[in-house]
């Protein structure tokens, strides 16, 4: 639905739409041409609603040339935004736009338009990530405790320096991740089946029902325990880190405990 609306939207600069701006941006920047959204953290407006209540949220701007430094400041006012940042208010219609016509799909959709095939793409891609993070971790590690018995670091160091040679560390364990994966693959199998459902067909009471099932999809995925040491945030897929302030930690349970060495 956001690449879709992207797509309608002119970027005022260039005059194409700004999915294409976004993407050239993208790939000048060693990506590649898909259009992907970024998993929200903290920090803004949607915390609560995403993190607590575990309804579907979405952060929208324009952005990436100069941060300008005067956010959260006393510079942060109208005439530095009309001097600076927008001067025609160019970029506010822009965004008034692509605002206003997510509103009017979600609003004026027969069956919530929810793409879940790019869902598990995305989470499936989160999982890897840290299987492959545990894995580089648990080289790293054993690496390190080669080096300390052969002696390696105490012989490299300057004898008249008084350092302290670092100690071994505890081995990475390998963790067994099938539970996730099998889940992941029986989200597939029911993802595919409903990707070919002919839902303009149903009847309304099935609308009916299947619409009140998606506004409550983004729920199932929270935990009424919340995170570990912060129960507030509920949301098992998205969370801010527990170090890392507004940014994104994405499995933030798993992932977390997983760096931690929990």
């Amino acid at each position: 639905m956001v690449s879709e609306v992207a797509e309608d939207v002119t970027d005022p600069q260039t005059k194409v739409s700004v999915k294409e701006r976004r993407i050239a941006r993208d790939i000048i920047n060693g990506g590649d041409d898909s259009f992907e959204l970024y998993a929200l953290g903290s920090g803004s407006d949607y915390t609560p609603f995403i993190q607590h209540a575990g309804i579907a949220s979405l952060n929208l701007g324009f952005g990436g040339e100069n941060a300008g430094g005067e956010y959260h400041t006393i510079y942060d006012t109208y005439p530095h935004y009309k001097r600076f940042k927008d001067p025609e208010f160019a970029y506010g219609v822009a965004l008034a736009n692509t605002a206003g016509r997510i509103t009017l799909r979600l609003a004026n959709a027969d069956i919530i338009p929810l793409d879940f095939s790019q869902w598990h793409k995305t989470v499936s891609g989160y999982l890897d990530e840290i299987m492959e993070e545990t894995s580089k971790m648990r080289s790293s590690v054993e690496k390190h405790n080669k080096l300390i018995d052969r002696n390696a670091f105490a012989l490299a160091s300057d004898p008249r320096k008084n350092v302290k040679a670092p100690e071994r560390m505890e081995p990475v364990p390998f963790i067994d991740f099938s539970p996730l994966q099998n889940v992941m693959s029986e989200l597939k199998s029911t993802i595919n089946a409903y990707s070919k459902l002919d839902l303009e067909n149903l009847p309304k009471a099935k609308k009916d029902k299947l619409n009140n099932m998606l506004m409550d999809a983004e729920h199932k995925l929270t935990s009424e325990g919340g995170l570990p040491r912060r129960p507030w945030f509920k949301h098992q897929i998205y969370a801010p880190g527990f170090y890392t302030g507004y940014g994104v930690k994405t499995l933030p349970g798993v992932r977390e405990a997983v760096e931690q060495k929990n």
